[in-house]
């Protein structure tokens, strides 16, 4: 029996499954990116990926101080 769970919620700090988690192959991609990519790149990527997840926020009203779209 296959167990589904919301990820995003249940392995907040830390993937609850181990093993048998679905997403093991984006973990793998994850940690190769940053082992293959000095901190001042992955700084610069987070910074131009802001204002395009900050939008996304605002469009779902989940920015504190900003009245739900």
């Amino acid at each position: 029996m296959t167990t589904t769970i919301n990820c995003a919620e249940a392995c907040v700090n830390g993937c609850i499954l181990g093993e048998d988690c679905p997403h093991r192959e984006h973990l793998a991609q994850a940690l190769k990116f940053v082992a293959e990519h000095d901190l001042d790149h992955l700084v610069e990527v987070a910074q131009n990926s802001a204002p395009q997840r900050m939008l996304r926020q605002l469009e779902k009203g989940n920015l504190p101080g900003y009245p739900p779209a």
